[in-house]
């Protein structure tokens, strides 16, 4: 079996919405959620002889790995980061930096993804905190060819939490930086878009349209192994 990593915080100190911690990059706060968690994958028996890839993202990005990893079967090794730690949270880049450690792999794509979380950040914060993940991935994989996707929308809006105006945002500030840093776009988005019946949730698309997504990751990522 693959392993599995799975980190969850259900603590008291989530009853407070607002921590300070040692500045990583720009952001020098930390929002916690109700539920945090961190999920990693590795292939059973890695190949030698095949590249590896890197998905990055939250549980959206882990619902269609499973897919992406069955389309690239043979061509690649495929792993898997998935948190729910946001962009200007300087968890993030502290727990990417601790997985390229203990993965010890040279990865050939990452294709990468952060957006629906950390809703307790605005967008400048969101943008202060953008580049700070890109210099990571750069800083550990500095021979990686990255692929940005962008924020799939939802199905229902959420006042307290994601809503389609503020994805829509994040992606726009998301998209101007990956442009300018010619970082190719997987247009997750406009995928979902198309389908706003694939839902299993007011968030998270159903198997068929995860389905339809992971071709799409998999046919740009196999374009740059």
């Amino acid at each position: 079996m693959p392993r599995h990593f799975l980190r969850v915080l259900l603590s008291a100190f989530v009853l407070l919405p607002l921590f300070t911690v040692p500045a990583i990059g720009r952001s020098e706060r930390m929002v916690a959620e109700k539920i945090e968690w961190t999920w990693e994958v590795t292939p059973d028996h890695p190949q030698a002889d095949l590249p590896s890839v890197l998905l990055v993202g939250d549980s959206i990005t882990r619902n269609y790995y499973p897919a992406v990893a069955e389309d690239l079967a043979g061509k690649a090794n495929v792993y898997l980061f998935s948190s729910s730690i946001s962009i200007g949270d300087p968890r993030l880049v502290a727990e990417l930096k601790q997985f390229f450690v203990m993965e010890h792999t040279r990865f050939r794509v990452i294709h990468f993804n952060n957006g629906m979380h950390g809703w307790g950040f605005s967008e400048a914060e969101y943008k202060a905190g953008f580049p700070a993940l890109v210099r990571e991935l750069r800083r550990a994989q500095p021979a990686a060819k990255l692929i940005w996707a962008n924020t799939t929308p939802v199905r229902k809006d959420n006042p307290d939490g994601a809503t389609n105006a503020r994805v829509t945002a994040r992606n726009e500030i998301a998209d101007a930086i990956v442009k300018q840093d010619r970082i190719p776009l997987d247009d997750q988005y406009a995928v979902i878009h198309q389908h706003p019946d694939m839902y299993n949730d007011d968030v998270h698309p159903n198997e068929k349209a995860s389905a339809i997504q992971a071709r799409q990751a998999a046919d740009m990522i196999a374009k740059l192994l």
